[in-house]
């Protein structure tokens, strides 16, 4: 990867910058995803370091966009700063999110930042099997591109209130009747496995919107592993909740439901990682690769 700076741990966190944002250990649990593995430490030496990196790029965005309005005499109402956040499934995709918004939240406490995910463009659960889908919920052709491109569009063009769909993980589906609302934030973290991805010819590219892109990194077998840790956890946890998607995998055989994930891994899970997603990782401005128990070993910034 020539295009890109690797630094190992110790680098990187050499280069936080010297007014660090603090957060403490309760709200640290508070913004960690099931079966992610995260402490301070992490904070300190990688977390801090990449808020430093992302307060220089948003500075440099608010300076072009005054300059060029200045240049052209008109004033025009600014767009917001855009973040991406790619990965496989149970990668630790919405646990970096929610680290983001809180710390970037400290570094801007007058700023609004708002955290979404992309699974609201999901196709409902009906409409995916009225289209023959369900089985490649996940992949691309799942998704309502262009929704979310229209969605992206508004965003900037500086429409005041901008309607989304919510996506339940209780439910596994979209919810009826049901919308969350964009209310020109300053900055946005959008988090899905498709925030990086090629859409079909002629489409406008998702991340072609985005000011900064992450993607998370990890070996296939270990992601494979998280996954399957985070099943088991799912399935304890929702035992007693007779609403939920996973109610009665948690209640049934459980080696049929161990079955059953596992050939979601790979038949789904895995076949989309290899096609869809590891595919879009060049396409990254930075990437933090995992090692054992969640641990971000290396970090590769990207140059051009």
């Amino acid at each position: 990867m020539k295009n890109y700076i690797s630094f190992n741990r110790d680098e990187w966190a050499k280069l936080a910058p010297k007014n660090k944002v603090e957060i403490t250990q309760e709200e640290l649990a508070k913004v960690k995803s099931l079966g992610d593995v995260i402490d301070l430490t992490d904070v300190h030496e990688i977390y801090t370091t990449l808020i430093g990196y992302l307060h220089l790029m948003y500075n440099s965005k608010c300076k072009q966009q005054q300059e060029a309005m200045e240049f052209l005499h008109t004033k025009v109402k600014a767009a917001p700063f855009i973040i991406g956040i790619s990965g496989s499934v149970a990668v630790g995709k919405s646990t970096t999110a929610r680290l983001l918004q809180l710390l970037l939240s400290r570094t801007y406490p007058n700023l609004k930042i708002h955290l979404m995910t992309t699974d609201g463009f999901l196709y409902s659960n009906s409409e995916l099997k009225r289209r023959n889908l369900m089985s490649r919920k996940g992949f691309p052709e799942s998704y309502n591109m262009q929704m979310l491109s229209d969605f992206l569009s508004d965003i900037i063009s500086g429409k005041e209130d901008i309607v989304y769909p919510i996506y339940s993980q209780d439910l596994s589906d979209i919810v009826p009747d049901k919308f969350g609302h964009l209310r020109r934030p300053d900055i946005l973290i959008m988090e899905g496995i498709n925030t990086l991805q090629l859409p079909k010819s002629g489409q406008v590219v998702t991340s072609d919107f985005f000011d900064f892109s992450i993607y998370i990194d990890a070996q296939e077998d270990l992601i494979e592993k998280w996954f399957m840790q985070r099943f088991v956890k799912i399935m304890e946890i929702n035992k007693n909740k007779p609403d939920n998607f996973y109610y009665s995998l948690a209640n049934g055989p459980k080696d049929e439901a161990l079955q059953l994930a596992e050939e979601t891994w790979q038949m789904v899970n895995l076949v989309n990682l290899r096609e869809y997603i590891a595919p879009t990782k060049t396409r990254a401005n930075l990437i933090l690769h995992k090692t054992d128990n969640h641990l971000i070993d290396r970090i590769l910034l990207r140059q051009f």
